[in-house]
């Protein structure tokens, strides 16, 4: 499948979401929801770094008819290349262009808690690809899937489009978008994730959003990648100041429509959605409501 025909599968919107089993979900339900409630894609995050993952992302597949199953993203630290292709590869050949291997450098403390000094990302992920690109030393039939890059700054996206079909940013506005856009080209997949919650009272909103966002300020590259993209000190303290918030987390059903079309508008090909509860959880109960919001970006619309 060329990177065309699965831009032109993947449609305008998925969703992102944590591992089901974090959130007490059955996947194959999970995945059947998703796909009936129209959307196209399902992007499972937590850095798939046991040695199940991949299995674990079987019954999303058998669950479903037509979703595309991304992981978003492999924690390539947690991986033999040849182990990962073996296991991707397999999936793959099961479930024809059904899914995307989206790999990424992770960050420096989760990264530290598998015994890894976490020393030349960049690197790190060149020898990764280089490693998981010999068909003839980790299996001559197997084929690997369409591979993306989780990247924000501008050696990982040259990296994304030189070596991959795109690039999988997370926890970005769509000025980031537009500027991953310059940088990878017109033909690179550009996937971002943006998180929303549909409350409609503002100040609910907010609360649902710092909530969310408070867990990934602790972490170096997205608190850099904010600072390229001009927030300070005082944007980054706590949970979040009330500008980076709503460049961030959009509230309310049109608040959400309007942010994944700014996406859209920037340049991304697919925007995967992260629908929030109150306390900044993934809201599995909310996938209707969240395709009724975004109206005519869902496919038949």
């Amino acid at each position: 499948m060329t990177i065309d025909e699965l831009r032109s599968r993947l449609g305008r919107v998925g969703i992102w979401m944590p591992p089901p089993a974090w959130i007490g979900a059955d996947p194959a339900a999970t995945a059947a929801a998703i796909e009936r409630a129209g959307f196209t894609s399902v992007w499972i995050g937590g850095g798939n770094a046991t040695p199940d993952a991949f299995e674990l992302l079987r019954p999303l597949l058998a669950g479903s008819w037509r979703l595309i199953v991304a992981t978003g993203i492999a924690n390539i630290w947690a991986w033999e290349p040849a182990r990962m292709r073996a296991d991707a590869a397999a999936l793959a050949a099961e479930y024809p262009d059904r899914f995307i291997l989206g790999l990424g450098v992770s960050h420096e403390p989760l990264v530290a808690s598998l015994g890894h000094a976490y020393e030349h990302p960049l690197a790190k992920m060149e020898k990764f690809l280089d490693e998981l690109d010999h068909p003839a030393e980790h299996g001559a039939d197997s084929e690997l899937p369409p591979v993306v890059l989780a990247a924000l700054g501008p050696r990982m996206l040259t990296l994304a489009a030189e070596r991959t079909a795109g690039a999988h940013p997370y926890f970005t506005p769509p000025e980031h978008t537009a500027y991953a856009r310059k940088v990878l080209g017109s033909s690179p997949l550009l996937v971002p994730e943006q998180a929303v919650s549909l409350a409609a009272a503002p100040a609910e909103g907010r609360a649902a959003a710092r909530a969310y966002a408070e867990r990934y300020l602790r972490m170096p590259n997205y608190t850099r990648n904010l600072r390229r993209l001009g927030f300070g000190p005082d944007d980054l303290a706590g949970g979040g100041s009330d500008r980076l918030i709503e460049a961030i987390i959009p509230s309310g059903a049109a608040g959400a429509a309007d942010r994944v079309r700014a996406h859209l508008d920037a340049g991304a090909d697919h925007v995967v959605v992260q629908p929030l509860t109150d306390a900044g959880a993934f809201a599995a109960g909310q996938l209707d409501d969240l395709a009724s919001a975004l109206g005519d970006l869902m496919p038949g619309s």
